[in-house]
């Protein structure tokens, strides 16, 4: 943050221990819930203070709710808020005909596949637009924004650096919504999947999902932010062992490439400029080294089914925030030491 004397995270008398970080945070529908296990953990850790955001679709919901409570009443503000937005969507979801069947609730699958009314919407979803069986743009998402987040309040009082992304439908490109702009409009376009939602309207230009350009946008992070540490909470998986058969597991992989697809590149490029400091072809003090950091479960997310994105149960909610707040511990006990001082995953590894 730019100004520390008034950071919405500092509470303790050593201010050498804290560690600046920003974040990035993928999207996936209700699978973001597993990204709010992270943040309520590493909010309770006050040697972390965060600068920056970056996120996409369900993360910039995060994210957006996560400055939103910071504002409000600092760490537990935030917990508080992340808490309340996710009940809320739970409490939303409850009204939808897309529920878990018996079948799943027995086996604790937490997928839709034998819920009629999901087999009925997933069929209608791929003959009809969403401009033809809504032609309303009934978005149940807004008014769960709107109860969460006093959007007028956010952009006088946000303590964090927001970059939320879209992609713009006429021109393909990367649109990075900032604090000053951003609204539940904005938020509502950086999670706006074609196949599901009119696309969203602002000053003009129409907007879907942004992980088609962006899952999330790094490079705001390197030229707008001081903080050298980027945690990346991975929402979705980078690799799958087996090759997809059926039509669903098909298109579900195909999403999951597109959208990891941006991050890699950006990640390729840090790398390179990382090995073009350590050989010394290019000084650091005219490139900025960035050290990164990941908190995934790959083979947890792998075993997800892509339907049970949409399943807003509140047992599967928390159960994946359970799982992010493991997820981020196990990070936490390994490796806060790395921050500002190295990478903790190997980049070339885990993105080239």
């Amino acid at each position: 943050m730019a100004d520390r004397t008034k950071s919405a995270f500092r509470n303790d008398k050593s201010a050498d221990r804290v560690k600046i970080v920003n974040l990035a945070l993928q999207g996936g529908g209700s699978h973001g819930a597993f990204a709010w296990g992270v943040l309520d953990r590493l909010l309770e850790d006050d040697r972390i203070e965060i600068e920056g955001v970056s996120a996409t679709s369900a993360g910039a919901m995060n994210a957006a709710v996560l400055s939103y409570g910071l504002g409000q009443n600092g760490r537990d503000g935030a917990r508080r808020a992340l808490a309340l937005f996710w009940r809320n969507i739970a409490d939303a979801g409850r009204f939808s005909p897309l529920q878990p069947g018996l079948f799943d609730r027995l086996t604790h699958n937490h997928a839709l596949e034998t819920s009629p009314a999901f087999v009925m919407f997933d069929m209608m979803s791929r003959l009809m637009s969403p401009y033809e069986f809504n032609p309303w743009n009934w978005n149940p998402l807004r008014k769960v924004l709107e109860d969460s987040i006093d959007f007028e309040e956010l952009r006088a009082k946000n303590p964090l650096k927001l970059f939320l992304s879209a992609t713009n439908v006429r021109t393909g490109k990367i649109k990075v919504f900032e604090n000053a702009e951003i609204t539940a409009d904005a938020v509502l376009a950086s999670a706006c999947l074609p196949f599901l939602f009119q696309s969203v309207e602002i000053d003009g230009e129409a907007y879907w999902d942004g992980g088609y350009m962006g899952n999330p946008a790094i490079y705001p992070l390197i030229y707008q932010c001081n903080s050298r540490d980027v945690i990346v909470v991975h929402i979705n998986p980078i690799e799958r062992h087996e090759v997809p058969r059926n039509a669903r597991d098909i298109l579900n992989r195909m999403n999951e490439i597109s959208f990891n697809s941006s991050l890699m590149r950006e990640m390729r490029a840090i790398a390179f400029v990382t090995r073009l400091i350590d050989e010394g072809t290019i000084p650091e003090s005219k490139m900025k080294r960035m050290y990164v950091h990941a908190i995934e479960a790959e083979t947890f997310m792998r075993d997800l089914s892509v339907v049970s994105k949409l399943n807003c149960d509140w047992d599967f909610l928390t159960h994946l925030r359970d799982e992010g707040r493991a997820r981020a511990e196990h990070w936490i006990e390994h490796h806060v030491q790395a921050l500002g001082r190295d990478s903790s995953i190997d980049l070339k590894q885990q993105y080239l």
